[in-house]
């Protein structure tokens, strides 16, 4: 899948198959999508194209206003959106920033601007929720319209459920919320999952004889939204050996520790691998792309009151997650 940060760029097709979205999480419902925009596509012998938006249109409005509690739970990193993107047989993916500029354009400005002259879109698909432009003025009728005047066919698809549950991104935060990764596996078509090129932190596992892996889940002009799934889970990490290793993993803010840190307060998924392999070397983990399988909540995130009940805290934790991977082998 080719991607681009914004539409003037060279590389770009002269006409597309196009649908509009977040896609946080790139669900079933999605899903469902991406595969009618790849078939239209095909029909018409143009690639299919997906044009979604960082940061998150809450977000920005989010900051504008300053409230944060605007700000949607994030499911996915944009790395991951993209992944899924790309598996899902999309040929190119246009990443527009929403900003002030971008937030303020009319309907007829989104439809000229990007829709025609950006994007050559002659097939547009979206949601039966969709709205665009300032203050939200734009809708289905408004693009129907829009598309006689253009000369590009417009489509609308209806919700897509999942054992009588409409799926969306919200349904899929709320059962992250409530760590139901059943249901969020139903509603994702596959186990929840974050990856991300490990990083380097404080180095603060050493002192606790608990090395982590660290891949931060939202950069700092994200700071204004938070991770739908938040605490201490059981784990398993993929990329590092040709098989799955457990772990527990903390994702959050680490409330014990000083938000000055180096990640500068940011959103990280620690990770610590239960049986290190001596393969790897102790700084193997560094530079390398995993992806971490959320398994098991074991609690939320504590804030110990120094570092002596910080280790103590962290040695429950990987005893209970030892005891869930024996538990999980006897009844698998």
């Amino acid at each position: 899948m080719l991607t681009f940060r914004g539409f003037h760029h060279p590389g770009i097709a002269k006409a597309c198959a196009l649908t509009i979205g977040n896609f946080d999480g790139v669900h079933r419902g999605h899903q469902a999508m991406l595969a009618l925009i790849r078939n239209e596509a095909r029909h018409r012998g143009v690639p299919s194209c997906v044009l979604t938006f960082e940061p998150h249109p809450r977000d920005f409005f989010a900051k504008i206003r300053s409230e944060p509690s605007l700000a949607p739970a994030r499911i996915a990193t944009l790395r991951d959106k993209l992944i899924e993107l790309d598996a899902c047989g999309i040929d190119q993916c246009v990443v527009l920033p929403f900003n002030e500029k971008f937030a303020s354009q009319s309907p007829e400005a989104f439809v000229e601007n990007v829709l025609v002259k950006g994007l050559g879109a002659n097939y547009v698909l979206v949601g039966d929720d969709f709205k665009f432009g300032a203050k939200r003025a734009g809708d289905y009728a408004f693009l129907m319209k829009s598309g006689s005047e253009h000369g590009f066919e417009v489509a609308r698809m209806n919700s897509y459920e999942v054992g009588g549950v409409r799926v969306s991104s919200s349904v899929v935060r709320d059962a992250l919320g409530r760590a139901d990764f059943v249901q969020v596996e139903q509603l994702l078509g596959r186990p929840y999952s974050i990856s991300g090129h490990v990083v380097h932190g404080r180095q603060l596992g050493r002192e606790l004889d608990c090395r982590t892996l660290n891949v931060r889940f939202l950069s700092s002009s994200q700071s204004r939204a938070s991770s739908a799934a938040k605490g201490i889970f059981v784990v398993e990490v993929l990329g590092l050996t040709p098989e799955p290793l457990p772990g527990v993993a903390n994702l959050g803010v680490r409330p014990t520790l000083d938000s000055n840190d180096i990640n500068g307060g940011r959103i990280l998924l620690e990770t610590h691998v239960l049986d290190w392999p001596k393969s790897l070397g102790q700084n193997g983990g560094y530079g390398r792309v995993v992806q971490v399988n959320l398994l098991h909540k074991l609690h939320d995130e504590f804030k110990y009151d120094g570092l002596d009940s910080l280790k103590e805290g962290i040695a429950r934790d990987c005893h209970d997650a030892r005891e869930w991977f024996k538990s999980r082998k006897k009844s698998g």
